[in-house]
């Protein structure tokens, strides 16, 4: 990475921030970490609806997540304040109706990239990182491996777009 060059801000999008965008801030959080990447890559999370503003992530999600070794207890549910269009770099949604709604409250000025997350993990052929929150345990098992792969691939993604 080229010294000098600003902090790349990414932020992970889904509907209330207790399932899914929580599960890929830890994920991607602690392979940046894990990279020494910390001071070039923030990471944050949040939900279009506010029902779960404050709360911890699922407890399902915690439970997958800490099995494979990472650590989504100090996250809390907020809502996407309309500040996130200037402060991020990266915008992506966990499916095609937060996208939507993303992509109807964007700025004109937001020059950033808003998409969807699994584009970032072009081997899948799922598109939208389904919600497990009325599944059970094994909806949760899918969504994090899903958030695995997209996460590594968007890693690779910012190391070559800063090393450009």
């Amino acid at each position: 990475m080229k010294a000098g060059k600003p902090v790349t801000r990414v932020l992970f999008v889904c509907l209330g921030n207790i399932c899914r965008s929580p599960t890929a801030h830890g994920v991607f959080a602690s392979l940046v970490e894990n990279g020494g990447l910390a001071e070039y890559i923030e990471v944050d999370s949040c939900g279009t609806g506010g029902w779960h503003v404050g709360e911890p992530p699922d407890s399902r999600a915690t439970a997958e997540a800490g099995a494979r070794g990472y650590d989504l207890s100090p996250l809390r549910a907020r809502q996407l304040r309309a500040a996130d269009f200037r402060d991020f770099d990266y915008i992506l949604a966990m499916d095609e109706a937060n996208l939507a709604e993303l992509r109807a409250l964007r700025p004109p000025a937001f020059a950033g990239h808003l998409g969807l997350f699994l584009e970032f993990a072009p081997q899948r052929r799922e598109r939208e990182v389904p919600d497990p929150y009325y599944g059970g345990d094994a909806g949760f098992v899918r969504v994090l491996d899903m958030v695995e792969e997209a996460s590594e691939g968007l890693l690779r993604e910012i190391q070559c777009a800063r090393a450009g």
